[in-house]
């Protein structure tokens, strides 16, 4: 069985991993990521980060990639997974219920620590502008996940646009889902993240002229690499100057980060702000994601 393989067993159920040790050192570092795209895209993506790890680590490094956004969060939660890369809303949602460490995030030439998210619609679309969008169906992508599913409501919330009262919220998992539905009119329009849909145009995914954008979102504080609860001390310093230290173009491109830096839990507070505007308008808006 090739390696690329063997990793991709990993993906069956997150939540059979055993448990990582409790004390000492690991034998192995677990490396959680979440299913933005399909699986074995994301591994091949994340793949130079790993092998990167692996050399200044001294160990071996494993890639899992979560059946979905809360699975990955929950493994780390549960001691299964040592770091993962977690989007805000995950990260805010499961440091609720865990002592939850960030540690590094990437940054970008021009803005920095941020990223952004866009609501695309058919080339063909009359809508110009959100408004235009009431009583449509709009896909997202995981409930959990802030550039596909958060910031899009929150965009469509500014608007005055509230799910189940003036559109239909299609859930369909992923950012390449959602891109591919629009571009198939499934939907009026969908929400992701904008460097997953400028990447699914450059490789060819989604058809050029296909598909435009109607809105762009406001920065959002970049994902961050979170430690479970536990984790060695010294390991820990490791693992954080190891990112930190990065100069690896093919291990930072898939971040499109010229490095990393220092993460803290208010990096995120924006998010948390953004999540409570929604849940003003839609009390059970976290349903979904529970």
């Amino acid at each position: 069985m090739s390696s690329m393989l063997k990793r991709l067993c990993l993906l069956i159920a997150v939540s059979s991993l055993p448990f990582a040790q409790a004390g000492g050192p690991p034998s192995k570092l677990v490396v959680g990521l979440l299913p933005g795209e399909s699986a074995p895209t994301v591994m091949r993506l994340n793949e130079p980060l790993r092998a990167y790890l692996e050399k200044q680590l001294g160990m071996p490094v494993e890639l899992v990639v979560g059946a979905n956004y809360a699975a990955t969060g929950e493994a780390l939660r549960f001691g299964r997974i040592d770091i993962a890369y977690l989007g805000p809303v995950t990260y805010i949602l499961q440091a609720k219920r865990a002592k939850l460490e960030p540690f590094a995030r990437p940054s970008h030439d021009a803005v920095g620590p941020t990223f952004q998210a866009v609501i695309i619609v058919p080339a063909d679309s009359r809508a110009n502008s959100l408004a235009d969008l009431k009583n449509r169906d709009i896909a997202f992508g995981d409930p959990a996940s802030t550039s596909g599913t958060w910031v899009p409501r929150y965009m469509l919330a500014e608007a005055g646009l509230v799910s189940g009262r003036d559109y239909e919220l299609r859930v369909l998992g992923a950012h390449d889902a959602v891109a591919l539905a629009v571009a198939g009119h499934k939907v009026a329009a969908g929400g992701l993240s904008m460097p997953i849909f400028r990447r699914l145009l450059d490789e060819g995914k989604i058809k050029a002229g296909s598909v435009r954008v109607l809105a762009e979102s406001p920065p959002i504080p970049e994902y961050m690499w979170t430690f479970r609860q536990g984790l060695e001390p010294a390991v820990k310093e490791k693992i954080r100057r190891a990112f930190i230290n990065i100069d690896d173009p093919d291990a930072l491109k898939v971040f499109r980060a010229r490095s990393f830096i220092a993460a803290e839990d208010s990096d995120v507070d924006l998010v948390r702000h953004w999540i409570d505007v929604i849940s003003r308008e839609r009390p059970d808006a976290l349903d979904i994601v529970r």
